[in-house]
């Protein structure tokens, strides 16, 4: 089922809900749809657009938000779907330093990376295979982080993100950030085909 972007009465992002709740606020006269989403819900009698984007009619204060949530869809996004190591395309989660080592399961400490070198890394240290991350790992920060970090994505949301540091969030989900793209740094992993 798709998914709306529920905005605060300030415009702020609250959250994504799915679109069977989003209806029930715009129907309730508690929320305004902003964007349609093209498709129409249909009752017996008549037929509603769907929203995409509404915004609360009464401002709803919120309570201290801590982290954003680790999550595997939100590491993925923060690290633009790409191995830290090589720059191949990620497929697993790796700790920097090996959880059997003492290393904690947090963001600054947790990485996206492809198979190959979650294999060959196992638990070892980046220093005594002569590696080293392509950026340093730190939480992801901003309200864009939270909404986008669910997975649940409209182009239509843009414009209403944007202020909240959407577009570094979608650079780097979309790996066209100019450094995602970028050679191999020295010292890094390589992977070659057997035919080379």
């Amino acid at each position: 089922m798709p998914h709306v972007l529920v905005l605060n009465a300030s415009y702020e992002p609250l959250g994504v809900v799915p679109l069977r709740r989003a209806l029930v606020l715009v129907l309730e006269n508690k929320a305004i749809c902003l964007e349609e989403s093209g498709a129409f819900m249909h009752s017996a009698t008549r037929a509603v657009p769907a929203p995409s984007v509404i915004r609360l009619k009464r401002f709803v204060r919120v309570p201290y938000r801590g982290p954003v949530p680790l999550t595997r869809r939100a590491l993925f996004a923060r690290d633009g779907g790409r191995c830290m190591y090589c720059g191949a395309a990620a497929s697993s989660v790796d700790h920097v330093i090996p959880r059997s080592r003492g290393g904690r399961h947090a963001w600054d400490n947790v990485v996206a990376a492809c198979r190959r070198c979650n294999h060959v890394k196992a638990d070892r240290h980046l220093p005594e295979l002569g590696w080293r991350l392509r950026h340093q790992p730190a939480p992801p920060t901003g309200l864009a982080w939270r909404i986008i970090g669910t997975g649940h994505r409209d182009p239509r949301w843009l414009p209403y993100l944007q202020p909240f540091g959407a577009d570094d969030v979608m650079a780097r989900i979309d790996g066209v950030c100019a450094k995602e793209s970028g050679p191999t740094p020295s010292g890094g992993p390589r992977h070659y085909s057997a035919t080379a």
